[in-house]
């Protein structure tokens, strides 16, 4: 398992973290029901195997199962007796929590409250990254930096991300904490997959000149490039997709990087979605994977992208048939730095 550094902290989380958007939940929980169902003892065998395998990272949030999740988690590493130090944990806030105008959204009462309430559920005394799980139109970014800072300076959180901003409201959060002189947000938690490269467009520019850490969320697009869909796929009983079709992806294009995948796949001998995550997993600028699962063996599976190296020309091919079109300033500033490369040492002065 590989270590990166978390942001500009001077944390180090394994490049695949567990997400927990699985556990809890139940048949009366509305979409969590197709998405979760992951018993206590069952989620708490899947926690103690990546901890074992060498993942530290943990992620969840209130709004899975609605606090279920966070329960689950914190329940799973008491049963484990996994030590305080041993895991990073985090969670995030802002998501819909209930019926009233002040159960969602990120304004300093709900942060306030939902940090109390998911410290209980998680059993802990502190958070280790505590996120903003949307992007509120409504409250003051000031109103909400604020508010995390001063849960830093509380010892509830030791850090904080955001999750879903795009890059205007990230680069303006950023500018804001350093003329207030708070705590920044250290990390980005986006939607990124082969068959879904859009953040490449602004918000990876973004993510690695101001050094934050990029988490990826849902890095097989909803199990849609699991293998199981698309050309040659040997059947779609039972995925998860058919119930919940969720992150949108372009079909076409999900479908050719399916075919060269499954290539791939078939000449190394592994499964397409090691093939998906070991893709994401070459990306200079990611800082870890965050991988769902339900099944033992579906972790098993995941733990092995680790171990799988993409050669220059696979890296090439895949690359090539997912790339994005054209779009502009891309394009011209693309142009333009053609005439911005550092100076070859061979140049005579």
């Amino acid at each position: 398992m590989k270590y990166n550094q978390l942001g500009q902290t001077g944390l180090y989380v394994s490049e695949l973290c567990l997400g927990t958007m699985t556990l809890g939940g139940n048949d009366d929980a509305g979409k969590w029901s197709n998405i979760g169902g992951v018993k206590q003892n069952e989620a708490t065998a899947l926690i103690g195997r990546a901890v074992d395998a060498g993942i530290n990272f943990i992620d969840t949030a209130d709004i899975y199962s609605h606090g279920e999740s966070e329960r689950v988690v914190g329940q799973a590493l008491k049963e484990l007796g996994i030590s305080r130090d041993e895991v990073i944990l985090a969670t995030k806030t802002g998501g819909l929590m209930g019926p009233k105008p002040n159960q969602n959204g990120a304004s300093r009462g709900h942060i306030m409250d939902s940090v109390q309430r998911s410290l209980e559920r998680l059993q802990l005394d502190h958070i280790d990254l505590y996120q903003i799980h949307a992007s509120d139109p409504i409250t003051p970014i000031e109103e909400t930096l604020r508010a995390l800072d001063d849960l830093i300076h509380q010892g509830l959180v030791r850090y904080v991300g955001v999750s879903n901003w795009n890059a205007g409201r990230i680069g303006k959060a950023l500018g804001l904490s350093q003329a207030l002189h708070i705590n920044q947000i250290q990390t980005l938690q986006a939607y990124y997959s082969i068959a879904g490269r859009d953040l490449e467009r602004e918000l990876m520019p973004l993510v690695s000149e101001e050094k934050l850490g990029l988490l990826v969320w849902s890095p097989l697009a909803g199990g849609l490039l699991s293998g199981k869909f698309g050309p040659g796929a040997p059947s779609e009983e039972g995925a998860r997709r058919n119930n919940f079709n969720f992150p949108p992806v372009e079909l076409d294009r999900a479908w050719r990087c399916v075919k060269e995948m499954r290539s791939i796949a078939q000449a190394k001998e592994v499964s397409v979605s090691r093939i998906a995550l070991a893709w994401l997993l070459s990306r200079p600028a990611v800082t870890s994977v965050i991988t769902g699962v339900k099944r033992m063996e579906q972790l098993e599976d995941n733990l092995g992208a680790c171990d799988v190296v993409l050669s220059t020309d696979e890296l090439a091919r895949l690359d090539n048939v997912s790339a994005l079109p054209p779009y502009y300033p891309g394009w011209m500033i693309a142009q333009q730095n053609e005439y911005r490369q550092p100076p070859s040492s061979e140049l005579q002065v």
